[in-house]
């Protein structure tokens, strides 16, 4: 049967305007600067705060743009009337940005140096240099063509309705792949070292034997047996290639010198785009022994309304008390012009409150690990969850997390993810607590120390911890090993 009933619930619900917050404490620092700049296009009425403008020599101010006589009707005509994607785009402006520093303006993209070296090259037709064009255009940001020839042909019958066979395409791409960098335009990493020692041994004029015959039995090494390269089985090496053990270490010495990602270090990459760097929101600094925070100026902008704006508004308001009404055009802009300076005013003081939480998540963090701060000792962090950091903020521990997440701080001992702070804890034999972070930089050390001829295994690595004071199983000791990006013992076993 259908019935009735009344249900009395308590729902927490966030504003949109709770909700934008939200997504701006946990912006890391290039994306709120890209942030700051759209809102500054978007609203006539934000602008960034500027020193006073120098006096003139006759001793007026410098007349400022957008302060000559104007009607704000036409002013507001002029904003809903404007396309979206077209307005008030300046000559620097871009899809993503880009932080100071972290590209130069000036040099071309990868592709277009690759482009550069196809006009210089014969083809023998039009196809094939679109072939080519098409290639360099599905290579990724290391070089490498993750793209099968059939699905290149593919690509250019449904793109440009060329028929082609995937085995032109194969021909074009050992075209391409004689282009510099070495390596270039491979299918896998066996491919892109053979590439390259192919041009050095192809180019070897000036090389003394030794070094030639070293380049052609590391040649052989990758080409007949990359599989134990690989797996570093160098005792096997040494049988099927009939070598001993110094002739095998200077044709790996060879191969160690080849570039596995050939154009990773190259200015604008595959895509166009250059590495980023980071640069912290936070300066934390030992002076007379006593530590000092600060925020970046970058992560703290300047915004203000602009003066011209309230002016109109209230003159706006000035006119209704008057007469008592506005034209239609008058209340279209004054409505126009009170909705932006509250947007505005809303976005500033978000920046502000951002600005107070970072700040007080920081200085909580600081007064935690107080010790590793002052000494930039690794081991002397202690152990430290989101928990840790909300109760003294007063802040919700999803606050916390948004605010650690792509934060950095720059020390006097270097600069630091807000993410390294934080970590389990566990108890050594003498019953102090530790950190994982200390247990971790202790594995890296007994790894960095051992002997590389007969590295240790996972189970030699947990005695070793334990006679340092850490108990931990060997499936933990792995996971902490697989954390520093260390391989197992045989792949770090070396000749």
């Amino acid at each position: 049967m259908l019935g009735q009933s009344l249900k009395q619930s308590q729902l927490q619900k966030l504003s949109p305007r709770q909700i934008q917050l939200m997504q701006l404490m946990q912006l890391p620092l290039y994306e709120l600067e890209q942030r700051v700049k759209e809102e500054l296009e978007r609203n006539p009425t934000l602008e960034e705060a500027a020193p006073e403008a120098p006096m003139e020599p006759d001793g007026q101010e410098a007349e400022k743009a957008g302060d000559d006589p104007f009607e704000m009707e036409e002013l507001f005509q002029q904003y809903i009337d404007d396309d979206p994607t077209n307005y008030q785009q300046s000559s620097n402006s871009d899809d993503t940005y880009d932080a100071p520093g972290s590209y130069t303006a000036d040099e071309n993209t990868f592709f277009e140096y690759l482009q550069g070296q196809l006009a210089n090259l014969e083809f023998d037709s039009p196809l094939d240099r679109t072939i080519a064009l098409q290639i360099i255009g599905n290579l990724d940001d290391d070089g490498y063509l993750q793209r099968m020839p059939s699905a290149i042909a593919d690509d250019l019958l449904i793109n440009y309705d060329i028929d082609v066979d995937s085995r032109r395409i194969k021909d074009v791409l050992k075209v391409v792949q004689s282009l510099d960098p070495p390596g270039l335009a491979a299918r896998n990493l066996r491919e892109c070292l053979l590439l390259q020692l192919n041009s050095k041994i192809d180019n070897g004029e000036l090389l003394d034997d030794h070094t030639f015959a070293d380049l052609v039995l590391a040649q052989t090494v990758i080409r007949d047996h990359f599989e134990l390269f690989s797996k570093k089985h160098y005792d096997k090496l040494q049988e099927k290639l009939e070598v001993d053990e110094d002739e095998l270490r200077d044709a790996l010495g060879e191969i160690l010198k080849l570039n596995p990602k050939p154009a990773s270090g190259l200015t604008g990459r595959a895509g166009g785009r250059a590495a980023r760097v980071v640069v912290p929101d936070f300066l934390v600094t030992v002076t007379d022994g006593e530590l000092k925070l600060s925020l970046t100026a970058r992560n703290a902008p300047d915004l203000k309304i602009n003066d011209y704006y309230q002016q109109q508004l209230a003159e706006y308001r000035r006119k209704q008390k008057e007469s008592g009404k506005l034209t239609t055009a008058q209340k279209q802009a004054a409505g126009f012009i009170r909705q932006n300076i509250d947007s505005a005013s809303w976005f500033i003081e978000a920046i502000q409150q951002r600005q107070q939480t970072l700040y007080s998540v920081m200085w909580a963090i600081v007064r935690y690990q107080e010790k590793f701060f002052r000494t930039g000792d690794l081991k002397a962090l202690r152990p430290m969850i989101l928990k840790d950091i909300a109760g003294p903020t007063e802040l919700d521990i999803s606050t916390v997390s948004r605010v650690v997440n792509s934060k950095f701080v720059q020390t006097d001992f270097g600069t630091y993810s807000l993410r390294e702070f934080f970590s389990e804890g566990m108890t050594n034999e003498d019953g102090e607590e530790v950190s994982t972070t200390q247990v971790k930089k202790t594995l890296g050390e007994i790894i960095a120390a051992e002997d590389k001829r007969k590295p240790l295994n996972d189970s030699k690595l947990q005695r070793t911890l334990k006679e340092a004071g850490y108990d931990i199983a060997r499936r933990t000791v792995a996971k902490y090993r697989e954390q520093l990006g260390l391989p197992v013992a045989r792949l770090r076993k070396e000749l």
